[in-house]
């Protein structure tokens, strides 16, 4: 038995303590009564009463022994019933179909829940040289890491190459907060209208009306229920099919993961909530379901104490706001006063997962049962930061693409639509450009067409304290067009056109705009790291590209005049 275990049935026993007076007579008082859905579990009849076969590759017929009566007393009270199931394509040709269960659905229909197997790659449980280390956040739902295990005996490390893998679901969890509260008040409106009717009873005026408005919000509950249900599994989903890609990526043969028995939500009310409506126990299970289909083995790993030390030196951790307020206290942002780390806490906490992973993965335990492998035994050891290995430069690339691409035809480079070549631009002596001057014109600031949109630095004010990130500075008016009214007086402008007093006219437009790509996804407002391999590989002849390329924007043709 586990010490988190232990630690729950503990609270268990005093909490009946102290409602009854006295000590439980054994566990099952503790448990409240099981509930059990509306279904028919068919995997604990036999074959005399349900037997399951494939028809045709999209079909399988179900025959199923039913009693036709309340009281059945011989076999004539039993009769065969044939179900055809339509599989769906997620099904394939070579996956083994088991026993179904059937359960009713709110339309009146019989919902089919059919469980099927397939042979999937046998994963080792020790062994691993690579590994990814991912740890559980609030604001960010996973946050990882890549870890290589060097050398042997004593002499063994873990390295790092210190990039984040970061699955940021602020906006979903927020979203899922919310709703949260709508349904609890919901519930508490339902059981007040309940509360009210039970009070006046069934001869008052008002006893049907308040029953009325308590079905209206039973049924309102329940579609938030099923709205809160379903977007935490597409999200569970999504993370899951994120971290097992990163993985498949980037070489790696295991996850580590914090063991969900050993985290507990501590601290402000508000916090453990939004801890407790975490979707870690469906993440975890859906990753190691599309884990054991990429032979991938997914390991869990005792979670205490992965924030508190440093991966680096195993000094405790001072734990600030942000890198620029490290006086004061915080959560967010981890720092070590004796090697002088400083990176985010989730962050940190991946390195030592990855880290206790690695060097204990000998003592790994499959449970015979669900098949789940746990490292109980915590093994710390420091985590090396280390440069990536650039197997493969710009140049060696350029140079393959011009090894293999077509040769170029001779003469002049020309365009469609244009007969001659582009003549150089005129430069007189010291290189300016003597255009302007021909024309009469004062010559313009020279431009650069590698001059980023954004800066490269974060922003600053004058005493130097940085205030955002970088990017646009969002307090600069940007034009994006004509203004109404640009080059008119004042005095002749429409009221509508004039600023207000005291302010400046901004341009509407923002510095972040949603890309095609992520219009095309149903989770457009979740941000996670693009899911490439570290060192990409020189492409095949055909010019074919392992890492996916920026779509470029299409040029609109050019209107002709014709005289």
């Amino acid at each position: 038995m586990s010490g988190a275990e232990i630690r729950n049935r503990t609270r268990q026993i005093r909490a009946y303590v102290t409602e009854h007076g006295y000590l439980p007579a054994g566990l099952c008082v503790l448990e409240g009564p099981p509930q059990v859905g509306e279904l028919v579990l068919l995997a604990a009849m036999d074959r005399q009463q349900v037997t399951l076969a494939r028809v045709d590759e999209t079909t399988a017929r179900l025959r199923l022994k039913l009693p036709l009566c309340a009281a059945p007393a011989s076999g004539r009270d039993w009769a065969w019933h044939g179900i055809d199931i339509r599989l769906p394509g997620t099904v394939t040709t070579d996956a083994v179909l088991h026993t179904p269960t059937l359960r009713p659905t709110r339309a009146g229909r019989i919902a089919v829940d059919l469980p099927h197997s397939r042979p999937a790659p046998a994963t080792k449980a020790s062994g691993h040289t690579v590994a990814l280390g991912f740890d559980w956040g609030v604001g960010t739902l996973l946050t990882g890491t890549l870890g290589r295990l060097t050398g042997k005996g004593q002499t063994r490390r873990v390295l790092t190459d210190g990039r984040p893998l970061i699955f940021d679901a602020t906006t979903v969890s927020a979203a899922l907060h919310r709703l949260r509260g709508v349904r609890e008040h919901l519930a508490a409106k339902r059981d007040h209208h309940r509360a009210l009717a039970d009070g006046l009873g069934s001869p008052h005026l008002r006893w049907g009306e308040h029953l009325d408005r308590a079905r209206v919000l039973e049924v309102e509950h329940g579609r938030v229920c099923a709205r809160i249900r379903h977007l935490n599994d597409a999200l569970a989903r999504a993370a899951a099919r994120w971290a097992v890609d990163q993985a498949a990526a980037l070489g790696a043969s295991v996850i580590y993961l914090e063991d969900l028995a050993t985290l507990e939500a501590r601290g402000h009310r508000r916090g453990n909530a939004r801890l407790s409506g975490q979707v870690r126990g469906t993440v975890a299970q859906a990753m190691r379901h599309l884990a054991a289909k990429a032979g991938i083995a997914v390991v869990t790993v005792p979670a205490r104490g992965t924030s508190r030390l440093c991966p680096g030196c195993l000094a405790t951790l001072t734990h600030h706001p942000a890198p620029d307020r490290l006086a004061e206290r915080g959560w967010k942002w981890a720092h070590c006063t004796r090697c002088g780390l400083s990176m985010d806490r989730d962050h940190a906490a991946a390195r030592r997962i990855v880290s206790r992973g690695l060097l204990a993965q000998t003592h790994t335990t499959t449970d015979p049962t669900t098949h789940t492998r746990t490292i109980r035994t915590t093994v710390d050891g420091t985590v090396t930061p280390v440069r990536r290995p650039k197997k493969t430069t710009h140049r060696m690339r350029r140079q393959h693409q011009a090894q293999t691409a077509p040769p170029r035809p001779h003469g002049p480079k020309t365009t469609p639509g244009k007969g001659h070549p582009t003549p150089s631009r005129p430069t007189g002596p010291g290189g300016r450009d003597t255009r302007h001057a021909a024309q009469g014109q004062a010559p313009g600031p020279k431009t650069s067409r590698r001059m980023p949109d954004a800066r490269t630095v974060p922003a600053t004010t004058p005493t130097g304290m940085v205030q955002r990130p970088a990017g646009h500075d969002t307090t600069t008016p940007t034009p994006t067009g004509p203004v109404p009214g640009h080059g008119v007086p004042a005095h002749a402008r429409p009221e509508e056109d004039l600023p207000p007093p005291g302010r400046t006219r901004l341009s509407r437009r923002t510095c972040r705009r949603r890309t095609r790509a992520a219009e095309r996804t149903g989770f457009h407002h979740l941000h996670a790291t693009a899911v490439h391999p570290l060192t990409p590989r020189i492409g095949p002849p055909d010019g074919n590209r392992t890492r996916p390329r920026r779509a470029r924007k299409a040029r609109k043709p050019q209107a002709h005049t014709e005289f």
